[in-house]
């Protein structure tokens, strides 16, 4: 009789070891970068946004969503269990330092200029010379190191490479082609230069976090894929998904 109650108190331990761990709320990291992630008064949206609060009601464990500078919410899910960030390019330099969750989409990165500075180049090589921003902690700084731009100007976000763009302060900076075509659509005075990459965009939780709750939510991901979900809700705010 001694052994079944030992199992029985075993599964018992295991299912309130589960729950427990269930029972923790995920903090979700983000930036303002619209139309992806952005505030509407004192609500996180956005097409990205939308995507992970469909896939944690179909999850169902509690969440919380922070907009903050990049560096900082980057940093968040590096250190913090149970925090994740998105959306984060998945790169080689990434791989090992997160558990993924993907893709809220697939990005191509471009290097645009503003309108009228005579920037001129057809490819990466041709680029080089110019003065190049980022921001810090974000993806394109290592992407750009990678490729060999001598001359990185890095800020604080990408609200301000973008100024110092606008302003003529540096004279190209990635983006993704998604925002490019809104800051085009809204009337921004910008063109694009040449491709720089393409890379999967996702859910990057810290290395810590627990293996069959993120199992569950790249399945959630995986439904709103199938089902259409996420292209409507790409279509909600403007972005066209490539086949």
């Amino acid at each position: 009789m001694r052994k079944p109650l030992l199992m029985i108190a075993t599964s018992l331990f295991s299912l309130t070891l589960f729950s427990s761990v269930y029972a923790e709320t995920i903090h979700f990291t983000t930036e303002e970068y619209p139309p992806f992630n952005y505030r509407e008064g004192k609500t996180v949206v956005g097409a990205t946004t939308d995507q992970v609060q469909k896939m944690m009601t179909n999850v169902g464990v509690d969440y919380t969503i922070d907009i903050m500078p990049w560096a900082r919410a980057y940093n968040q899910a590096l250190m913090e269990p149970m925090t994740c960030v998105f959306v984060a390019a998945h790169n080689e330099e990434r791989d090992k330092l997160f558990k993924w969750v993907q893709p809220l989409l697939i990005d191509r990165n471009v290097l645009i200029k503003h309108s009228g500075s005579g920037v001129t180049a057809g490819n990466i090589a041709e680029a080089r010379k110019y003065l190049v921003g980022t921001w810090r902690e974000d993806y394109t700084e290592a992407l750009l190191r990678r490729n060999d731009f001598p001359r990185i100007d890095v800020g604080s976000d990408f609200k301000a490479a973008l100024k110092k763009l606008m302003s003529d302060r540096i004279d190209l900076m990635p983006i993704s082609e998604f925002y490019f075509d809104k800051l085009q659509k809204e009337g921004n005075a910008v063109e694009k230069v040449t491709p720089l990459s393409q890379q999967p965009m996702g859910i990057a939780c810290h290395k810590d976090f627990p293996s069959n709750l993120l199992n569950r939510m790249q399945v959630a991901l995986n439904a709103l894929i199938a089902d259409g979900t996420q292209k409507r809700i790409f279509l909600k705010y403007g972005l066209h998904l490539g086949d």
